[in-house]
């Protein structure tokens, strides 16, 4: 590798690390698997550079290679006991009831399927088009519009919220539909 490349991998990496963090913390949960996962990702695209900084969209690889990481862990590890499956009710007002909220969305995101999960943190966190987030997991764009939908969809049912007004999750929109 030359010395002219790896001066634009560290100018890559200091402008999109930050972006790369986030995607990556919202996929793991932890901000210490995030660094880890982010980590492992950028030594591998540093191996590759030469033909990924020639691609039009590095980063688009590096989320990819997150992702595919992130999925080769998913399948390795063992699922978490949950402690109870429903939290109790509280009398009154609580101080804490926005960290519960907060806890309980989570929850219900990492509950989701590796690519629901994706295509939500994708669309809504990193605010990538449908098209953008398609070309990211290789899936078509009716893929993600219909995994969108379905994850949305297990979020509102599985999260024991529905009653919870803060917790109002977007409806998906069909883009280009007309009346």
């Amino acid at each position: 590798m030359t010395e002219q490349e790896r001066e634009e991998f560290r100018e890559f990496v200091a402008a999109r690390s930050a972006a790369l963090m986030r995607t990556a913390y919202l996929m793991t949960g932890n901000r210490h698997d995030a660094e880890d996962l982010l980590q492992t990702s950028l030594a591998k695209t540093l191996v590759a550079w030469r033909r990924v900084r020639d691609a039009e969209q590095p980063e688009v690889y590096v989320r990819r290679l997150m992702l595919n990481t992130r999925t080769s862990l998913w399948r390795r590890r063992k699922p978490d006991a949950v402690p109870y499956a429903a939290v109790p009710d509280r009398p009154g007002d609580d101080a804490f009831a926005g960290i519960d909220l907060h806890d309980a969305l989570w929850t219900a995101l990492s509950s989701l399927g590796r690519r629901q999960r994706a295509v939500l943190v994708l669309r809504y966190y990193e605010q990538l088009s449908e098209a953008e987030i398609a070309d990211a997991l290789g899936v078509s764009v009716g893929t993600v519009k219909s995994q969108a939908s379905r994850a949305l969809a297990n979020l509102r049912a599985n999260a024991g919220l529905l009653e919870d007004p803060r917790a109002a999750l977007p409806t998906p929109t069909i883009t280009g539909a007309t009346s």
